[in-house]
């Protein structure tokens, strides 16, 4: 994506993109998402824009990033559940940290054994 190009200009097609991906339509995704379908289709269309809040919960009920949603990140596949993972990361403190790099880690390790970087 072109830097310049406004996020409200990339979002309709990043959301239709990461709801196909999930295999979702229209109305699947608004009900997981708690919103009406006709909200999902403006949105789509670029008809609407969503607020902030109704970014998030799209984000979360398509596992990716908002950063991929308005066009700040190219691929969402290598991003999806970071958001989530980092909220839960803040939360711990120094021993639980710890331990969840070292899963992280030897979970990285086993999918890079798998040829899954």
């Amino acid at each position: 994506m072109n830097l310049s190009t406004p996020p409200s200009a990339v979002f309709p097609d990043r959301l239709r993109r990461a709801r196909e991906y999930r295999g979702l339509n229209q109305a699947e995704l608004a009900q997981k998402a708690g919103m009406q379908p006709s909200a999902i289709s403006h949105f789509e269309t670029g008809t609407r824009k969503p607020s902030f809040d109704n970014l998030r919960i799209l984000a979360d009920s398509l596992d990716v990033t908002t950063d991929y949603l308005l066009g700040r990140v190219e691929e969402f596949k290598a991003l999806a559940g970071a958001d989530r993972l980092h909220r839960h990361y803040e939360s711990l403190d120094g021993s639980d940290r710890k331990m969840a790099d070292e899963l992280i880690t030897m979970l990285a390790k086993r999918a890079e054994e798998k040829g899954k970087p």
